[in-house]
Parts: structure tokens; sequence; C-alpha cells
């Protein structure tokens, strides 16, 4: 099956059904020429949405990510590149933890240089900020919308309440409207993407870049006996992963989407991120892969996507239900 390609939420823009990011990978586990590789492999099956973060590696994600594109000789208009800011790479009270005013119009200015680019496409806020009010975090977003700096901007992990209030705030004043949201979606996490936000769809046209299809690896089945060295909930500084991903009774039904996974002849990845590439909400699912092998493999999910009839719809809810 080819690349299909979905509007992002009530905007013009479409990016592809699957899409690639860098979180944990570059440089934790990925050099400039592996990401290259990766990011061509990407592209080459119709990929060109690519999401990034200036919190992932302290920003060295991003600028492995721009040095790559650089290489590949990309046109700047042939691809869709995000970046979310909120966590901050500076240990000072006004830029770490934050969407402040000061915070986001210095941020963008940095994620921008090491990226080596005018301007993303996508900016995220990448999680909610309780101590500084929504307006001035909304004002300053639709600032830098107005600046050139991106083009659209949105929210990670943010409750419908705060987005609704966003999105009327900017309503209300003519300012740029947040259009995203990008949560976290799969089959053991389903409760904001299919209850909390399914009014937002309807309402002010919210469109989805969700993250994380194999659960941090625990869909993939590999944590079915223990964990592997060289996986993400080996890395340094992810302990908190791996009671989560060796939980007895989600590998238990691991081993049961395996079987549903078996009788369509796909894998237990492609099974899970066609599941997710379902959801006519989701504008895109992105991918992560330290290889291009296991990019590969991720990317056949795209033929499994018209197999995920009625019957294997309610097998798949039946293993999840425990039933």
């Amino acid at each position: 099956m080819d690349m299909t390609y979905r509007k992002l939420g009530p905007s013009g823009v479409k990016v592809s059904v699957l899409s690639f990011g860098s979180w944990v990978t570059f440089k934790a586990q990925v050099d400039k020429d592996a990401a290259a590789e990766m990011l061509q492999t990407a592209r080459a099956a119709g990929v060109n949405f690519f999401d990034n973060a200036e919190a992932y590696a302290g920003g060295e994600s991003e600028r492995i990510m721009g040095e790559a594109i650089r290489d590949l000789g990309w046109e700047r208009w042939s691809y869709v590149v995000s970046t979310k800011l909120f966590w901050g790479i500076h240990d000072d009270v006004n830029m770490k933890n934050t969407l402040n005013r000061k915070y986001l119009l210095s941020a963008i200015d940095e994620s921008l240089d090491r990226l080596g680019l005018d301007f993303v496409d996508l900016l995220f806020c990448h999680r909610p900020d309780p101590e500084t009010p929504i307006e001035e975090t909304v004002r300053a977003m639709s600032d830098i919308v107005s600046a050139g700096k991106a083009l659209y901007w949105g929210t990670s992990e943010w409750s419908a309440d705060e987005i609704r209030a966003a999105w009327g705030i900017a309503d209300r004043l003519g300012l740029h409207k947040p259009v995203m949201e990008q949560p976290q979606y799969n089959l053991f996490e389903r409760t904001r993407v299919e209850r909390e936000y399914r009014r937002l769809y309807d309402d002010i046209g919210l469109g989805l870049t969700t993250w994380s299809p194999l659960a941090s690896g625990l869909l993939t089945g590999k944590y079915a006996d223990g964990i592997p060295t060289d996986s993400r909930a080996g890395l340094e500084g992810y302990d908190w992963l791996k009671d989560r991903v060796t939980d007895p009774d989600a590998n238990a039904k691991v081993k049961r989407l395996k079987e549903v996974a078996d009788d369509l002849d796909c894998s237990l990845s492609q099974l899970a991120i066609a599941w997710c590439a379902a959801n006519p909400n989701v504008s895109t699912v992105i991918l992560g892969a330290s290889r291009v092998e296991q990019l590969q493999e991720n990317l056949g999910a795209l033929d499994v996507l018209d197999a995920l009839d009625d019957d294997v719809r309610a097998r798949i809810k039946k293993v999840m239900r425990g039933s």
C-alpha cells in the first residue's frame, strides 16, 4: 500500500499517516550518518513529517536531524518538521519547565539555530504550564507564528480543558489558534484520544500527531522474557520504563495479540501501528527506530491497514479487555 496523507486538523497542510521521530534514538543510539540513512529510508517510503523536540538529548537531536537533512540535500518545501518547547536546556528559573513568553521567544530561536532552519512547520508546547497564564502562552505562540518562525502551533499532553481554553482565548483575541495535539496513543493508552478529546475533533477540528504506538517497545513483544541489553528500557535514564514493559499482565496480552498478527501474516509491531493509524482522528502516527531494518518493518504497517476489518478489531478488543 502506498503512503497516504491526511490533513493536520483544521489546517490545509497534509502529513503522511506514518511519520518519523527522533525521541530517545538520535544521539543516544543513533549518530548523524545513521540518522541520515533512516531519514532517507522514511522519505523513500513517502514519509513527509519528521518530529523532534528541544529536550531530546539536550538539543543534540535537533542538531543531528538538521545536519542530516542538509547532507541529504532535501528542498525545504518538500518536508514537514516539528519541534517542541517546555523542558528547556538552560538551568535558569525562567528557562525550564515553563511556557512563559521570555522562554518561548528565546527557545524557538535556539531550536531553529540547532536545526539550521528559518522556520519549523509545527511547534508544540511540550507540556502544559500551570504557573503561566494560558493567555500569555497563546500570545507568545501566536507571535512566533506571525513572525514566520513556525507555521502552525499546537500542544502535547494537554488536557481537553486546557486545549479548549487556549483555542477560546485565541479565537476571542483574533490570534493564531492551536491546530494539533501530540498525545501518547497505543493499545494500552487510549483514554485521552478516544474519550477525553472526543468533542474537540468536531468542535475545533483538532488534529493528532500521536507518539509511542508500540508503548515504548512493549507491543513488539521483545520484553516478554526480560529486558534486552540493547533496548530502550536498558538505556541509562530510562529506568522508569522497566516496570511498565515487564508487567506480566501486559505481556500476557501482547502474546495473545501476537496470535492475531500471525493470522494476518504481519508482525506484532505492524499490527499495533496499523491499529493506531486506523483511527480517523489521528493525522499521523510517529514511528521511532534505532535501525533501518526496524524502521522498514514498522513502515510495513501500511499494508496491514486494509486488513483491520470488524472481525479483527473485535479480536483485538477482546484481548485488551482480558476476556
